[in-house]
């Protein structure tokens, strides 16, 4: 069987997983019973684990938001939709594979269902181009999401990309234009629309597909206006300082939460949710079903209304007032 790809900071649990794998061997060549010793490792590795993941800084979770074992966009539909029906095209020509859609089933609920997709090896990347998403793969999710629109289906976005993709062709085919289009048209949708960052959602590119009524966020995942190694080369001239410009981006579920930006952090499994991808799909789901049960009680102007009060309280500040203001000054 292949290893299971450790990160970095896992590797405190290589040793661990090797005596695991010799013992389980050892009881399928003999009859020797070592069910107590196998139950004391695991318990042990179970306990490490989840110790390494409670304390993850913003660099490590990147690591993990990242790691080619993370259940994908089209993962998670096939866990938990029924009748998913792939659409295809934007309708001009484009049928790109990085951000896929189509129709599906919740429970009892049809749903409009999009998001990124990336590859789980190189040539399968190169085919999604890593989840980096041109102008037509964002045309087709406005087509997608404007049927969605036109017929009353909710909306359910996956966020999990490092960016638009920025390449001369994408930006002579209007890239900028087309994320922009997005944004504004979504505002209008008189449909609920819920976002889930479930791994990395980077600058516009996350945001093509983001303006949501609701967004979560998985707890390992990350969301930033840029990623870490771009902006500490454009404040530092340095990728190398990627890890401080994480910690400063302020990328972590934890911190988005407090600042308003996102509206739910999920949990995922000990050691991620590449660890138990199913368990995972239980927690998105449940979420998804309770929120959406929540907005489909509001009127279409209830809806719209609160989706622009969302947005238009993100960067607000409040400035001291005179009583508060220093007498001196």
């Amino acid at each position: 069987m292949a290893r299971r790809p450790l990160l970095e900071f896992e590797k405190p649990l290589i040793e661990l997983e090797q005596q695991i794998e010799q013992i389980r061997q050892l009881a399928r060549d003999s009859e020797v019973d070592v069910s107590q010793q196998l139950l004391q490792l695991e318990t042990l590795a179970a306990r490490r684990r989840e110790e390494i993941f409670q304390n993850l800084t913003p660099a490590q979770k990147i690591q993990v938001a990242r790691h080619p074992h993370r259940p994908s966009t089209l993962d998670f539909i096939q866990m938990f939709c029924d009748d998913w029906v792939e659409l295809h095209g934007d309708r001009r020509g484009n049928d790109d594979q990085a951000l896929v859609g189509g129709l599906g089933r919740l429970g009892d609920r049809s749903v409009v269902l999009l998001g990124h997709q990336k590859g789980r090896d190189t040539k399968e990347n190169v085919a999604r181009n890593f989840g980096m998403a041109t102008p037509g793969g964002y045309r087709k999710a406005l087509r997608l999401m404007e049927h969605a629109d036109r017929f009353g289906l909710p909306i359910l976005a996956f966020i999990d990309t490092p960016g638009a993709y920025a390449g001369l062709l994408a930006e002579e085919q209007g890239q900028g234009e087309a994320i922009a289009v997005n944004l504004r048209e979504m505002f209008r949708l008189r449909v609920p629309i819920i976002a889930t960052v479930i791994g990395e959602g980077g600058s516009g590119g996350a945001l093509g597909i983001g303006v949501a009524d609701r967004l979560l966020m998985f707890e390992h995942s990350v969301y930033t206006v840029a990623s870490p190694e771009a902006c500490a080369s454009i404040l530092w001239r340095d990728a190398a300082k990627a890890p401080e410009a994480a910690a400063a981006l302020r990328i972590t579920g934890k911190d988005l939460l407090s600042l308003g930006v996102v509206d739910e952090v999920l949990p995922e499994p000990s050691g991620g949710n590449n660890w138990a991808p199913l368990e995972a799909g239980a927690t998105l789901r449940e979420a998804l079903e309770r929120n959406l049960s929540e907005l489909l009680a509001l009127s279409t102007q209830e809806l719209r209304d609160q989706r622009y009060r969302k947005f238009r309280a993100m960067g607000r500040f409040i400035e001291p007032t005179s009583s508060n203001a220093d007498p001196s000054s």
